[in-house]
């Protein structure tokens, strides 16, 4: 591989990186509102949750921002733990569809689909416009990032040392420890799902190389949800546990279905010609078919989150606010902030009522009936 063979694969890498977070980006101006209003509503129903966090991650290509949002949710109480369940099954759904584009190879079109997003945005003075125009010009550098990429890595085919390393990927745990630590480092199983596509199509990879490291980057995709629960409530770091929990799961099954049957030459033979098609419907159906698995036991998950992370005693006497998170007075816009603002400060100020209404009630009665420790107890109630 040349020194012009890397930069070519760090610049199709850079623009195809750009590309989904253009798409992503567009995406979520055009209808993060709507999809927050969306998740805001739901319902218990586990049916219609997975529906919906299908459709969202869909919409906005963005299984982590959609697990974020439902992290801030049920860190704000607009969301119960019960129904953040169905949400992030559902997101692991909708985070597929990335997949599925980049295997439809409109490469050609590429730079005919980034010239007409452009164009959206140049000449048109509409903010709605600009949205489209932001996702389809993404969209149209994300393939060409792709196609300079897949071009790039070609030479690697006949490196023997680059071929040895990718055959220890069979390996299962080499594999998805792979798999994880990559996605976990670039914070989207999608990109790094598109950038397996392009060593696939580049001839580099194959599905059996590939399958292990497709079961690891679903839980390498966790650490965004792990990294905003920081500083959260503790249902908050529960919602993230379901979904590390969920993945883990999910890789388990499928690294035993794969090692007792042929699962990889199956998902060969539905599309013999086609490897980065072959790598998504291994994503997707990994995705659906642990969803449907593991729909009846989404309470069980739930019981599994609060075992790992059981409630604390003594959190009431830290003096520092119950509901408030430091987070939502930054600058960093994120989907439904203003929602979990205005339930955080409600919460909070109902929670500084409740403690006032304490403090009046042991008043009087310390008036009738002195009790030093009522006194010390009435003080430190004030300094909360």
């Amino acid at each position: 591989m040349k020194l012009t063979d890397l930069f070519t694969m760090f610049g199709g890498l850079a623009l195809f990186l750009y590309g989904m977070t253009m798409m992503s980006n567009g995406l979520e101006l055009a209808a993060g509102n709507k999809m927050k209003s969306i998740l805001e509503k739901l319902t218990t129903n586990r049916f219609l949750g997975v529906g919906v966090g299908a459709i969202i991650t869909a919409v906005i290509q963005s299984s982590s921002a959609t697990t974020v949002m439902t992290v801030g949710f049920v860190n704000a109480g607009l969301m119960r733990l019960e129904n953040a369940v169905w949400v992030i099954m559902g997101a692991n759904i909708g985070t597929t569809i990335t997949g599925q584009l980049i295997a439809i190879d409109i490469t050609a079109l590429a730079p005919v689909i980034a010239f007409a997003g452009v164009a959206l945005i140049a000449f048109f003075k509409s903010k709605k416009l600009d949205a489209f125009g932001t996702i389809i010009a993404g969209l149209g550098i994300l393939f060409m990032g792709m196609e300079m990429m897949s071009t790039a890595m070609s030479p690697l085919r006949s490196s023997p040392e680059f071929v040895n390393i990718v055959s220890t990927f069979e390996n299962p745990l080499i594999g998805i420890l792979v798999g994880a630590v990559f996605t976990a480092i670039i914070q989207s199983s999608s990109a790094s799902v598109g950038i397996l596509q392009a060593l696939a199509k580049s001839g580099v990879i194959t599905l059996p190389s590939a399958i292990y490291v497709l079961f690891g980057q679903n839980i390498g995709t966790c650490i965004t949800a792990v990294l905003a629960s920081i500083g959260t409530g503790r249902n908050a770091k529960r919602t993230t546990i379901i979904h590390l929990s969920f993945n883990i799961i999910g890789t388990i099954i499928f690294v035993t279905i794969s090692l007792i049957f042929p699962f990889a030459q199956l998902m060969q033979a539905l599309t013999p010609e086609n490897i980065p098609a072959q790598i998504a419907n291994v994503h997707t159906v990994f995705n659906v078919v642990t969803t449907i698995l593991l729909l009846p036991f989404g309470v069980r998950l739930v019981q599994l989150a609060y075992k790992i992370l059981p409630e604390k005693e003594g959190l009431e006497d830290k003096l520092s606010v119950k509901y408030l998170d430091n987070s939502i007075f930054t600058n960093d816009y994120r989907i439904g902030i203003s929602a979990i603002a205005n339930t955080q400060l409600f919460n909070e100020t109902q929670n500084m009522l409740s403690v006032v209404q304490k403090n009046v009630q042991r008043s009087f009665e310390l008036m009738v009936n002195y009790d030093e420790e009522i006194h010390h107890k009435i003080l430190k109630d004030e300094k909360y």
